[in-house]
């Protein structure tokens, strides 16, 4: 079995090569591996090469496939995993695998495992790890999307508040309580009043701040404050730079009480000093956002987190459970997240797209493994149409779910190039 992949041989080194996949163990699944979004850990990665914690240092010649939000459908099963999985099932993966402590896991360690690639060997210890999802969605891209989302939700659950005078901790965001998602209208800041909306422990009011009235507008466009309102939920999207006192003009929206739960989106200075401040008696406030710099600091009020009993924690990534929980969400329509997706590419655009990942504006970057198409922006699919028909009726498909990614637009691309 032939396989056409991004490689990684060492720092700023990609490659897109075809090469051919070892013979399948019985221990082993073969997959056809259809989408894989975009992570800036990739670019991370990239940029250290074997100086990467997971990257192996003999990676220059065992060269590691890149790519880890992947999802796909199953080819073949090895004699051991018949029993749990299928020829023809859509599969997901979780990509943390802490397998006996070791740091390696898909798009960073692996010759033969990894999401920007036609074809995949997923190795044991992915399947004894339970880290191996089946996805009953109507789509490759929101199996894809799930563990940027399952991130998220894990964010949400670690939070937790407290009881007076007992040594317990109540675990996730406060129900009917204040949510200040600061740096949150870019993707993962969308998914997360996304999810918000649609758990069980819905707070009360969601504020949403960012410095662009340009990300404020596409946040406001894909989930509007009157969604919000029909579950109960008051959704404001505010543009701090617009105040002299954000503070002031925050804690205004909330009469003064403050916000029980703070998500730090974006690894900002000011942003960290904004939320500590929002707090409310009992807060939690979330550093969500991973710093590059490893003396990253900000100033906190340790008098709160004494007498106001205020919590400052942060949270990386999401477990099994999480990424389950936001398969079966996706599944079953609880959640959209496509409102993090802004682009669209074929497998041969994703050597530029990882390498320029954040100079280019947008959101999430979807590449479609077993095509080649620049990547390209959802906004223009429209004024591309005027002159190339695959993208007029993929405008037109977009259009229907009100300027987003979906199924029918996803199983029309996929067709035009008959995968």
């Amino acid at each position: 079995m032939k396989t056409r992949a991004v490689r990684m041989y060492g720092k700023d080194d990609l490659r897109l090569e075809e090469f051919d996949l070892p013979e399948m163990k019985e221990d082993e699944i073969l997959v056809k591996v259809v989408s894989d979004s975009i992570c800036m850990s990739t670019y991370k990665a990239v940029k250290q090469g074997n100086k990467h914690k997971r990257v192996p240092e003999n990676v220059a010649e065992h060269p590691v496939i890149v790519g880890h939000e992947m999802a796909g459908v199953i080819v073949e099963v090895g004699a051991k995993h018949q029993d749990k999985f299928k020829a023809g099932m859509k599969f997901s993966l979780q990509p943390a695998l802490n397998y006996n402590g070791s740091p390696y896991a898909p798009g960073y360690s692996y010759e033969y495992f990894g999401g920007n690639a036609t074809y995949n060997i997923i190795p044991p210890e992915v399947m004894e790890l339970g880290c191996l999802l089946v996805y009953d969605g109507d789509s490759y891209y929101g199996a894809s999307l799930g563990e940027p989302m399952s991130c998220i939700i894990g964010g949400y659950h670690a939070n937790y508040h407290t009881v007076p005078y007992k040594y317990e901790h109540i675990m996730g965001t406060k129900k009917g309580g204040n949510i200040a998602i600061l740096g949150g209208a870019g993707p993962m800041g969308l998914g997360a009043v996304d999810y918000a909306l649609a758990i069980e422990n819905k707070p009360s009011k969601i504020v949403v701040t960012d410095i662009s009235d340009d990300r404020l507008a596409r946040a406001a466009k894909f989930i509007t404050p009157e969604k919000a309102a029909k579950v109960g939920v008051e959704l404001l999207y505010v543009n701090t730079a617009n105040y002299d006192d954000p503070i002031a003009h925050l804690k205004g929206l909330t009469d003064g009480h403050g916000y029980d739960d703070v998500f730090v989106y974006a690894p900002v200075v000011p942003l960290v000093e904004q939320g500590d401040q929002l707090l409310a008696y009992d807060g939690c406030m979330n550093f969500f956002a991973g710093p590059t710099d490893t003396k990253f600091t900000g100033p906190i009020n340790l008098y709160n987190v004494h007498y106001n009993n205020t919590h400052i924690m942060g949270s990386t990534g999401g477990n099994t459970e999480d990424l389950i929980e936001a398969l079966d969400m996706s599944a079953k329509n609880l959640i959209n997240p496509s409102v993090m997706l802004t682009h669209i590419g074929g497998l041969d655009c994703t050597i530029d797209a990882v390498m320029d990942l954040p100079n280019i504006p947008g959101g999430k970057k979807l590449v479609y493994n077993h095509i080649n198409m620049p990547l390209t922006a959802i906004d223009d699919f429209e004024k591309l149409g005027e002159t190339d028909p695959l993208f007029k009726k993929l405008h037109e498909l977009v259009e229907k779910h009100s300027g987003l990614w979906n199924a029918e637009a996803e199983s029309y691309l996929l067709a035009h190039f008959n995968v």
